[in-house]
């Protein structure tokens, strides 16, 4: 099939697409063209730093778009292996040369899709303008002109520059048993040797290349986190960490191999950063976080922010320099002295110091932290409609000011991101349509399941009644 001319759309962060619906060679010398261009033209003659994660072709991609980069008077650096999302982007913050790296991943996806993330100079997201010019800078045919680039290891001083921000001492005296599941992707072998080094006892899973993910999608959330659940039991560990595809989020088991939600996992994170690190300062989430994190900063003595969905919108905060914390409702954590983007291999370490330092079993850590900030409750429904239909309800959201839901009156209404009612005991619910396709989000969170889910359906009804 000639694709000639074919239009390339960039989502967020980058491009992402199925291998059979475009996601090839040629579409990716295309977007390295559109870069090299635009990169050379506000910035000649400066560094670009160039990984890839162990998806089907990944590699050689990387290598055809560093070739291409280059041609363009860019020096280009590309890691000489597999390598996490943050490890291109901490080495592109670091100097003072670069004007910014792509990653060859499409992160938590499933084998079939492929991907290019772009990060700017201080290893952070780009904006939309600039992807913007960048698609306007899309050769409509796969440009022929390649040069020189150097394959270098990006990996070993991301590693030692991570190993210096925990407690080492700590953390070989406890010696915790950790299970690492890389779940496939490109944080096999790295954080396992990370935590040996350190003194873990480490065994470590789904590490063998596979090019269709055994079968499991590369998300460390249910139900693809069972073997690695099973693994922690079985082997007497302490706790389990599993890696997503690019390794940029980490989802950490307990020693009864049960997954600790967000709402557990990032206050206990956000406790060791205060109280462990002597660490103050603003936490930023998403308006879909739960309230536990909100409640734990508060208690630690942090101000909060809340933004709109997409970590664009964390990143902006993340600018100033009083942010300690930025966290997306999946769990995704950025550590801004550290690197201005999600790292996952970061929060394991954090996790792992946290066990080390505190003498106690990760449950017992989660039991004290509900504690003291309690339970809720937390989920998500989606909506899927037809265009029309999603477009409708779009059109009528800025009118929607619900004075009850589910029998309940709402003590705030807002519209910065779709619908959000928030209620006297720290329940909400959100409603927002994608901005990327046609489906409706609804999230909800209260003390007990039976309120949550009442929220949940009382606010897919005021969907379909809005369409």
């Amino acid at each position: 099939m000639d694709r000639r001319g074919d239009i390339i759309r960039f989502g967020s962060d980058g491009w992402r697409a199925r291998y059979e619906d475009g996601f090839d060679a040629e579409g990716v010398a295309r977007v390295a063209d559109g870069l090299g261009l635009v990169w050379s033209d506000a910035a000649p003659g400066t560094v670009v730093y160039v990984g890839f994660d162990t998806r089907h072709e990944s590699r050689e991609l990387a290598r055809l778009a560093a070739g291409i980069l280059s041609s363009y008077g860019l020096v280009v650096r590309v890691s000489d292996v597999a390598c996490p999302t943050a490890t291109v982007g901490w080495s592109c913050a670091r100097d003072e040369q670069a004007c910014g790296a792509i990653m060859l991943t499409a992160s938590e996806l499933s084998c079939e899709y492929g991907g290019l993330l772009v990060r700017g100079a201080d290893g952070g997201p780009v904006s939309r303008r600039f992807l913007d010019e960048v698609e306007q800078a899309i050769s409509l045919a796969p440009p022929e002109s390649r040069g020189a680039f150097e394959e270098c290891d990006l990996v070993g001083p991301y590693l030692k520059d991570l190993a210096s921000v925990v407690d080492g001492g700590a953390i070989a005296r406890r010696a915790p048993r950790v299970v690492v599941d890389a779940m496939y992707g490109s944080g096999t072998t790295h954080l396992a040797r990370l935590l040996r080094d350190l003194g873990c006892d480490v065994v470590e899973m789904h590490v063998e290349p596979r090019e269709d993910f055994g079968g499991i999608h590369p998300d460390p959330v249910e139900p693809w986190v069972d073997a690695c659940e099973q693994a922690v039991v079985a082997q007497g560990a302490d706790m389990g960490i599993a890696l997503d595809g690019d390794a940029d989020r980490a989802a950490v088991i307990d020693e009864r191999g049960r997954l600790l939600p967000a709402r557990v996992l990032v206050p206990m994170l956000l406790g060791d950063l205060v109280m462990g690190h002597g660490i103050h300062g603003r936490v930023v989430t998403t308006l879909t976080c739960s309230a536990c994190i909100a409640r734990e900063a508060l208690r630690l003595g942090c101000s909060i922010t809340s933004v709109p969905v997409g970590f664009s919108r964390i990143y902006r905060e993340v600018l100033d320099a009083d942010v300690i914390m930025g966290v997306e409702e999946y769990g995704g954590v950025c550590v801004p002295t550290h690197l201005r983007e999600r790292d996952g291999l970061l929060v394991a370490l954090l996790a792992v110091e946290m066990v080390a330092r505190s003498g106690k079993s990760v449950s017992t850590m989660a039991e004290e932290l509900e504690g003291s900030v309690g339970t809720m409750c937390y989920a998500r429904r989606d909506l899927r409609l037809d265009a029309a239909s999603t477009q409708a309800f779009r059109n009528v959201l800025p009118g929607l000011n619900p004075g009850e839901l589910a029998g309940r009156s709402p003590v705030e209404v807002s519209h910065a991101d779709g619908l959000r009612l928030q209620f006297d005991d720290d329940s909400w619910v959100l409603v927002r349509p994608s901005r990327t396709s046609s489906v409706v989000r609804v999230y909800a969170e209260a003390p007990t399941k039976q309120d949550r889910d009442e929220l949940l359906t009382a606010a897919c009804s005021v969907v379909r009644r809005g369409i």
